[in-house]
C-alpha cells in the first residue's frame, strides 16, 4: 500500500511521469483492466468490456487529431486519447478510478460512465452535459489537462497554480476548513490542483484510503494512492536520468511522413539525438530546433530541443511510427511515443481499362498514380517486346473521387504502332520514389491486323463429307491469317453455289491458332442431284489475295435405311388395346413417328418415351424412342398394325400386326357424383364417369324428380387419369339443369357404351 508519508503536496506527480504517453500500449491497458475485474456482475458492463461511439476530432493546441467515427473499446479510447494529447494513460486510468471507481467496479452504473473522469463536474454545481459519456469524459479530461499549461495559441488564462510559486491551497470546499501554503514544483501538480483544487489534510493522510474528518478531501490523496499502488513512484524515480519529450504530431502526405515534437535529456542542455522507426526501420535525427515553450518547465536546459523530421513514406497503408529519445548520461533511452498513421508511399497503383487493336496499332486506356507524389507519372506500353512511353496526365474524375489527395490528372489513353499478328500487350506504371515499377494488370494477348492487307490466302480443311439420302453435309474449318474474324466459305454442288460463314465453335482451332479465337468452324448442307455431283468447299479471302480450295469430292445420293423397332406387348382391357414397343430410324437420333391402324383406321404417334435399355444397345441414338399407344377396338374385333415411319424418303417398316377381339361381356361404367349446387331454380351437378370398355367420353343422364337431362362426360379430370391411366383424363362432367316444381332429389347415371347396364353415380336430396 502507498506510503502517504511520502505524499508531497507541491509535487504530487512529476512531469516526466504525468506526460509519459508511451508508458502503456493498448494491449497492456486492456490486460490491466481485465486484471482488476476478471468477471463482471450479471446485467452490468464493466470497463474492460465497454464499447463507446467515438467521433473524429481535429488537432488543436492541446491535442493532436483523434481519428474516431466508429464504435471503439474503452482500452482503445484511453490509448488513443493518451497518444493524441500526450498524457500518460496510467494517469487516465487513475483518474477514472478516483472519480467513479470504474477500474475496479464489477457493477458500474450508467452515471459512472456519464461522468467517468469528473470532467465538467465541479464540486459546487451540476455536471456540464456537453461532457457526458465515456468518450467525451476521457478526451475532454485529457484535453483539459493540457489546456492548464496555456500552450502556444491559447490565452494565458490558468495562472493561479502556476509552477515555481507558492499558493494557498484549500483543504475542503468549506472555506471554514482553511488552507495551507504549497510551493508547486511542476506543471503536472498544478494540473491536478486546477482539476481538483484541494489538498489532503493530516486526517486524510492518516486514513490511507479511508475517511478523515469533516475538513478532509480525498481527490489528490487518492490519485497518489492509486498511482503508487498500481504503477509505482509518482516522482519518476524509475525514469531518473532518462530523456523526456513529447511527440506533437505524425502527419502523412503523399510520399512523406512528418514527425514533430521535442526531446531533451535532464542531464544536459545540449540537443540530443532521436531515433524514428517506421515499421521497424530506423532513422536518426537531432532534436535541435527552437522550442521556447519549454523554457518555463526546464529553465536550465535551454530551448534547442525541438524536432521536425520528414521521412519517405515506405508503403501504401497503415504504418507504426515510434520515436525514441537517446540518452546521454545517467538513465536509458526512452520511448517518447508511437503513432499508427496512414502512409502514402510505395509502388504505383492503377488499372488498364481497355486494350484494343486497330490496323497496325494497339490502343490502351486506363489510369495510374504513384502514392509518393500527386504529380502524373510515366506509363510504359510494350507491344511484342517493343516499348513506348506515355504520360498518365488526363482527367479522371472517378480516380479523384477514390483518391481525393491526388486529384484527377492520372488517366492515360494512347495508340501505339504494332506489328501484325498475335501480340502480347503489357502496361507498366513507372515508380518515382519508394517501391518499383508495377505491371498494371495481366498482359493482354490480342490479334493485330496489318496496316495494309498483305493478301495472305486463307487456311482450313474439310474434315468430313457425309451423305444422307440426297443430302450432303460438309464439316470443317477456315480462317484468314490476316484477320481474327470469321471468313466466308462457299459450297458448290456441281455448278450450284451457296455462301456461308465459318463461325461455328471450334476450340481445337482456337488452341492451334492463338489470337484468332475459336469461331472458325463450318457445317454446310447441300442437295445432291440424282446422278451425283462434284462437291467443293472454298475459303474466301477476307481482303486482297486468292481464295483457297479446301477440298472436293464426287458424291452420289444414298437410299435411306429403313426404320427398326419392335412391338413388345399388346394388352386388351375391355375394348381398349394398349400397345408398347420402340422404333428407331438409323439415319437420325431424332424420335420418329409411329402409325397405328385399327380396322384400317389410322392414328399418328411419336416414339419419344424414355427407354434406357435402348440407349444401352444403341448408344449413338439416346433413349427417347419408346412408345405406348392406346386405341379402341370394336366389339367384333379388328386387325391392329403398327408402322415405323422413315425419317427420309424411303420405305416405312411394319413392326407387326395382330387380330384382337374384346371379351364378350362388357364392364359397367364407373364414376362419381361429386356435388350439387341449387341456385335460382336450377341445380348444378358435377362429377366424372367412364366406361372401362372405351377411351371415348360417355353420356351422363341427370334426373331431377322425373325430369331427365343428358350431359357429356368429356371435361378434363387429371385426378381420374392418375387413378385410371388407361382411360385418360377426358371424363369429367358439369352442368346446370332446371328444377321442376315438387322435385325432391337429383340422380345421375353413367350410360354404358354398349347399351348394357348403366351405373347409378348417386342421388342427392334437394
Amino acid at each position: 500500500m502507498a506510503d502517504l508519508s511520502q505524499f508531497r503536496p507541491g509535487n504530487i506527480v512529476s512531469d516526466a511521469v504525468f506526460f509519459d504517453a508511451a508508458s502503456m500500449s493498448e494491449a497492456e491497458i486492456q490486460s490491466f483492466l481485465e486484471s482488476k475485474v476478471p468477471s463482471c456482475r450479471s446485467g452490468y458492463t464493466c470497463l474492460k468490456d465497454y464499447y463507446v461511439q467515438t467521433r473524429a476530432i481535429s488537432a488543436d493546441a492541446m491535442c493532436g487529431a483523434y481519428s474516431g467515427g466508429g464504435v471503439e473499446r474503452a482500452s482503445r479510447v484511453i490509448y488513443k486519447v493518451a497518444q493524441a494529447c500526450g498524457i500518460n494513460p496510467q494517469v487516465i486510468l487513475v483518474m477514472l478510478q478516483k472519480e467513479q471507481g470504474l477500474i475496479t467496479s464489477t457493477a458500474p452504473s450508467a452515471w459512472a460512465y456519464q461522468a467517468a473522469m469528473g470532467q465538467g463536474c465541479p464540486d459546487t454545481a451540476a455536471c456540464d452535459a456537453r461532457y457526458y459519456g465515456l468518450f467525451n469524459q476521457v478526451y475532454g479530461g485529457a484535453w483539459q489537462m493540457k489546456r492548464y499549461a496555456n500552450p502556444p495559441g491559447t490565452s494565458n488564462y490558468f495562472t493561479w497554480y502556476a509552477p515555481g510559486k507558492t499558493w494557498n491551497v484549500r483543504y475542503h470546499p468549506n472555506s471554514a476548513c482553511g488552507s495551507g501554503q504549497v510551493f508547486i514544483e511542476n506543471q503536472a501538480t498544478a494540473n491536478l490542483y486546477y482539476y481538483t483544487p484541494y489538498q489532503p489534510n493530516a486526517a486524510a493522510l492518516s486514513a490511507g484510503y479511508g475517511l478523515g474528518d469533516s475538513c478532509s478531501s480525498y481527490g489528490n490523496r487518492n490519485f497518489f494512492n492509486y498511482f503508487t499502488d498500481w504503477f509505482g513512484p509518482t516522482d519518476g524515480s524509475s525514469l531518473a536520468g532518462a530523456p523526456v519529450g513529447f511527440v506533437d504530431s505524425v502527419d502523412s502526405s503523399p510520399g512523406t511522413l512528418r514527425v514533430r515534437g521535442w526531446a531533451l535529456d535532464p542531464n544536459s542542455a545540449d540537443s540530443i539525438d532521436i531515433h524514428i522507426y517506421v515499421n521497424g526501420v530506423g532513422k536518426q535525427a537531432v532534436a535541435d530546433l527552437p522550442r521556447p515553450d519549454l523554457a518555463p518547465h526546464y529553465p536550465n536546459l535551454g530551448t534547442a530541443h525541438g524536432f521536425d523530421v520528414t521521412l519517405s513514406a515506405p508503403i501504401w497503408g497503415q504504418v507504426d511510427v515510434c520515436i525514441y529519445g537517446i540518452n546521454v548520461g545517467d538513465g536509458a533511452n526512452r520511448l517518447l511515443g508511437c503513432r499508427t498513421v496512414a502512409s502514402y508511399g510505395g509502388s504505383p497503383i492503377g488499372y488498364v481499362d481497355s486494350v484494343a487493336s486497330g490496323a497496325g496499332s494497339v490502343s490502351v486506356r486506363g489510369w495510374t498514380l504513384d502514392p509518393d507524389t500527386v504529380e502524373p507519372i510515366d506509363v510504359h506500353v510494350y507491344v511484342g517486346g517493343k516499348g513506348f512511353v506515355t504520360r498518365a496526365d488526363t482527367s479522371r474524375r472517378d480516380v479523384a473521387d477514390s483518391f481525393p489527395l491526388y486529384g484527377d490528372s492520372h488517366g492515360f489513353s494512347t495508340t501505339v504502332p504494332a506489328p501484325s499478328g498475335y501480340q502480347s500487350v503489357c502496361v507498366y506504371g513507372i515508380n518515382v520514389r519508394t517501391g518499383g515499377n508495377v505491371l498494371l494488370g495481366p498482359c493482354r494477348n490480342l490479334f493485330v491486323e496489318a496496316a495494309t492487307d498483305p493478301g495472305t490466302p486463307p487456311l482450313g480443311a474439310v474434315d468430313s463429307f457425309e451423305v444422307r439420302g440426297d443430302s450432303v453435309v460438309a464439316r470443317g474449318w477456315a480462317l484468314d491469317p490476316d484477320t481474327p474474324n470469321p471468313v466466308a466459305v462457299h459450297m458448290y454442288v456441281g455448278s450450284s453455289g451457296a455462301a456461308y460463314q465459318a463461325d461455328a465453335l471450334r476450340a481445337d482451332v482456337g488452341r492451334a491458332y492463338p489470337g484468332y479465337g475459336d469461331r472458325h468452324g463450318f457445317d454446310l448442307q447441300g442437295t445432291l442431284p440424282a446422278g451425283g455431283a462434284q462437291v467443293c468447299i472454298y475459303a474466301i479471302n477476307d481482303g486482297q489475295g486468292a481464295n483457297t480450295l479446301l477440298g472436293c469430292r464426287f458424291l452420289s445420293p444414298q437410299g435411306s435405311t429403313p426404320p427398326i423397332g419392335n412391338i413388345d406387348s399388346l394388352d386388351l382391357q375391355g375394348n381398349v388395346v394398349t400397345v408398347r414397343g420402340w422404333a428407331i430410324d438409323p439415319d437420325t437420333e431424332v424420335p420418329i413417328r409411329v402409325h397405328a391402324y385399327v380396322a384400317g383406321s389410322g392414328s399418328a404417334h411419336v416414339a419419344d418415351f424414355p427407354r434406357r435399355d435402348l440407349a444401352a444397345v444403341f448408344p449413338a441414338y439416346g433413349d427417347a424412342h419408346g412408345f405406348v399407344i392406346q386405341r379402341t377396338v370394336p366389339n367384333a374385333g379388328a386387325q391392329v398394325c403398327l408402322y415405323a415411319i422413315n425419317d427420309a424418303p424411303g420405305d416405312n417398316s411394319l413392326l407387326g400386326c395382330r387380330f384382337v377381339v374384346p371379351a364378350s361381356s362388357s364392364r359397367a361404367p364407373i364414376g362419381s357424383l361429386d356435388g350439387i349446387t341449387v341456385s335460382n331454380g336450377s341445380v348444378t351437378v358435377s362429377g366424372w364417369a367412364a366406361d372401362p370398355d372405351t377411351l371415348d367420353p360417355i353420356a351422363v343422364h341427370v334426373y331431377v324428380g322425373s325430369s331427365g337431362h343428358v350431359l357429356e362426360a368429356d371435361l378434363e379430370r387429371p385426378d381420374v387419369a392418375s387413378a385410371y391411366p388407361a382411360l385418360g383424363a377426358l371424363h369429367g362432367f358439369s352442368g346446370s339443369v332446371p328444377v321442376p316444381a315438387g322435385a325432391r332429389s337429383v340422380c345421375a347415371y353413367a350410360i354404358d357404351d354398349t347399351g348394357n347396364s348403366n351405373a347409378l353415380l348417386g342421388c342427392r336430396p334437394l
